[in-house]
């Protein structure tokens, strides 16, 4: 599944730092501070690192320059029920590969209810309805990934696992693994063990003020899950009597 820099539909991409307002919370964010070129090297690229490290900000970023909708779906929706994404994509600059995305989709947790609702809208005027709303969220989000993921697109994937059960990541983790190994390209943003162990992926780390290449080992999400099943007892007992200490 890995692949040269050139075979890649996103090369890499510039950040133009007169571009984002003095003013702006982005000039807040560690990993987003110091950033001002970033190379894409596999087909897959992963987003690790805590809550509000600036992951989910730079992937919806990318995502809009490269034509999706800031709420997600294809590059074909245009709607918005609410403008809550940052101004960081207006300093991006996109090297592109020599090949063409021919299908794409940006998906958002958080908003996928509305894609999912404008997505039966549209078919309304031609092609066949996903029907999402009829599955459980879980179900809609497999549903999405067979319906659009594609060996010849570009996917921007924000905390996919969040609908999903850990064998629904498994059946994610198989289409994502298999659409790549036919030239798709993926950015994730992801908290889960099972989707960072992607084989060949690239894994990015937000962590630590700045964003530098770990393995999977070095994840909090790896390091964590291990320890707590390792020593889920142990790890119980010492969270509940630090809680009660603290009352």
């Amino acid at each position: 599944m890995a692949s040269l820099n050139h075979d890649l539909l996103i090369r890499s991409f510039t950040i133009d730092d007169s571009r984002i307002p003095r003013s702006s919370y982005l000039r807040k964010i560690p990993a987003l501070k110091g950033l001002h070129e970033l190379s894409f090297h596999r087909n897959v690229t992963l987003f690790a690192g805590e809550n509000g490290t600036g992951k989910s900000t730079l992937l919806e970023a990318l995502a809009i320059a490269c034509g999706f909708n800031p709420e997600g779906g294809t590059r074909n929706y245009a709607f918005s029920s609410r403008d809550s994404h940052s101004d960081l994509y207006q300093a991006i600059r996109l090297v592109r590969g020599v090949r063409k995305p021919k299908h794409g989709y940006f998906l958002r947790a958080e908003s996928f209810y509305n894609v999912a609702t404008k997505e039966e809208e549209y078919s309304a005027y031609g092609g066949t309805p996903a029907h999402f709303h009829e599955k459980s969220h879980g179900e809609s989000f497999l549903a999405m990934a067979r319906e659009h993921f594609t060996g010849d697109g570009l996917y921007f994937l924000d905390e996919p696992e969040a609908a999903l059960s850990a064998q629904g990541q498994l059946g994610l983790l198989l289409k994502i693994h298999e659409c790549a190994a036919n030239g798709a390209q993926f950015v994730i943003a992801t908290h889960s063990p099972i989707l960072l162990a992607l084989p060949e992926a690239e894994i990015l780390n937000f962590n630590d003020g700045e964003l530098r290449v770990c393995s999977y080992e070095e994840t909090d999400s790896y390091r964590i899950y291990e320890m707590f099943i390792r020593n889920r007892k142990q790890v119980l007992k010492h969270l509940f009597e630090d809680e009660s200490d603290g009352e």
